[in-house]
């Protein structure tokens, strides 16, 4: 099976065994949450009742290109989220954002009852840090942010985009940041949104239910462990 296989694979499992008829549910950005999408398109176009709370622009809009119906945050009970992401870590820690969302995507997730993570097997990881850390900055503020990080940064910070910076659905900025290994994503995530100017980053601690991961051996789920 090719990569786009596994992350199909893991897209329509998540959807057929915790996606029920009547729900809402939280879909997410990037190329496998794409393949939730489809199949939550397919089971509106046999006849179910499901309507989404999109994690992004580009989300919504393939959405309705797939006739899902589409809410607003908080319109209606999140019964699940299904996103994606970049890397799954220890204790199913997650760095998201490679594309953008990273804010709503951890909105979303927050005010879902559950949040699924699907992946394909590479991105399970010994430890977070290798996939550079997307961080949500207010472009008013990206000066002194990007200065107050490089100072907490060993492998450098740069502004996605350069010169002519990658704009996320809220109007702020991404910054990608090479802090190499992430022993304690939380503690992270509160130093960097201390930080004045800070939207958002792209570490998910302490906020995953589960995983549903693809690769060649088929499709299998990992919970966390319990304490």
């Amino acid at each position: 099976m090719s990569e786009d296989d596994d992350k199909r694979a893991a897209g329509y499992a998540a959807v057929d065994r915790l996606v029920a008829d009547g729900m809402c549910v939280g879909l997410g950005t990037g190329t496998t949450a794409r393949y939730a999408i489809e199949r939550v398109g397919e089971r509106v176009a046999a006849g179910e009742r499901i309507v989404a709370v999109a994690s992004s622009l580009a989300t919504e809009r393939l959405c309705r290109e797939r006739n899902v119906p589409v809410v607003a945050l908080m319109d209606r009970e999140i019964a699940v989220a299904i996103d994606g992401a970049d890397e799954v870590g220890p204790e199913l820690a997650l760095i998201k954002g490679g594309g953008g969302a990273l804010f709503r995507e951890k909105a979303v997730a927050l005010a879902a009852r559950r949040f699924v993570v699907i992946v394909t097997e590479e991105k399970l990881v010994p430890h977070l840090g290798r996939f550079p850390l997307p961080v949500e900055v207010v472009p008013f503020a990206a000066e002194y942010v990007l200065r107050r990080i490089s100072a907490l940064c060993p492998g450098g910070t740069q502004r996605r985009g350069g010169m002519t910076p990658y704009v996320t659905d809220n109007g702020n900025w991404i910054l990608d940041c090479s802090f190499g290994r992430i022993d304690d994503a939380r503690a992270l995530d509160g130093r960097l949104r201390a930080i004045n100017g800070v939207v958002a980053s792209g570490l998910f601690a302490g906020l995953t239910d589960e995983v549903v991961v693809a690769g060649p051996a088929g499709v299998r789920t990992i919970a966390p462990r319990s304490e």
